[in-house]
């Protein structure tokens, strides 16, 4: 099993919440950013002190209550079902807080988003309707983009999180583009994690992760709730005829700016 490639985990609950997905810098190439995913059943409570990390709570399927221990933010989420395709509510939490997550629904599905960070910043509120929406690429390169916390959004140090529904037989992050060089103007470094859905859930897709000198190269069969790894390269993801893709990203590297580099080999795909 490729390094890259985390497949859906069917642990048991304790205390009504099952934990997913856990991808951490002590378990893979990462050393920017860190994803958990987890499951909480009605009225089950999920609770978690940061150390020198800030997180974003991602309300991706039902309702939950999030509180920091002086704000609380109550019944937010706004979908059953990712592929909805409207945008969900998220709640922004500082190093060095504490924070509770209540599911206020059956199967709550929570996505932890996490990056290092030194300055305390305020607990904020991430509204769905905040989110700016775009629809992006022309032919079978079609996507629908949730910018859930943009370089733009203040509310952060460093996490970048975005969502992006892929349509049927399309290619997304594509044409190839990487964002693995300390390089600005020209390219930020960011590393990045890929939380995947696919509707219907038997479905599958294929991600390429590769460098130019091609020390890194591998192509994966993603199913439905695996996680793919992107400690660099280009990574492009493409979706069978008939199925949908969701992903949820997570980006964060030594700054906080979105700035990649097409493979140039395919670049002329954005000029037909």
């Amino acid at each position: 099993m490729s390094e890259l490639l985390r497949k859906f985990q069917h642990t048991e609950a304790i205390d009504g919440v099952k934990v997913i997905h856990d991808v951490t810098k002590e378990n893979s190439p990462l050393n920017y950013v860190g994803f958990k995913l987890i499951e909480l059943s009605q009225k089950a409570q999920y609770k978690e002190v940061l150390g020198s990390e800030e997180c974003c709570i991602v309300a991706v399927t039902g309702k939950i209550t999030v509180s920091d221990g002086t704000a609380v933010f109550e019944n937010i989420g706004t979908r059953d079902s990712v592929f909805e395709r409207i945008p969900t509510d998220s709640v922004y939490v500082s190093n060095g807080a504490e924070f509770t997550i209540s599911a206020n629904s059956t199967n709550a599905k929570v996505a932890l988003c996490y990056s290092p960070s030194e300055e305390a910043k305020p607990t904020k509120l991430i509204k769905a309707e905040e989110n700016s929406v775009e629809q992006r690429g022309k032919f079978n390169n079609q996507r629908l983009v949730h910018n859930i916390l943009p370089d733009s959004h203040p509310a952060a140090n460093s996490l970048l999180v975005v969502e992006v529904i892929t349509e049927t037989a399309n290619w997304s992050s594509y044409p190839p583009h990487k964002h693995d060089q300390d390089n600005l103007p020209e390219e930020s470094f960011l590393e990045e994690t890929y939380y995947h859905e696919i509707n219907p859930k038997q479905g599958f897709l294929f991600q390429r992760v590769y460098t130019d000198d091609r020390s890194l190269d591998e192509t994966m069969a993603v199913e439905n709730g695996d996680v793919v790894i992107v400690p660099k390269g280009y990574h492009p993801v493409g979706v069978p005829d008939g199925y949908t893709s969701y992903y949820l990203n997570v980006m964060a590297g030594p700054t906080r700016i979105w700035k990649f580099h097409n493979d140039k080999d395919h670049e002329w795909i954005l000029y037909r």
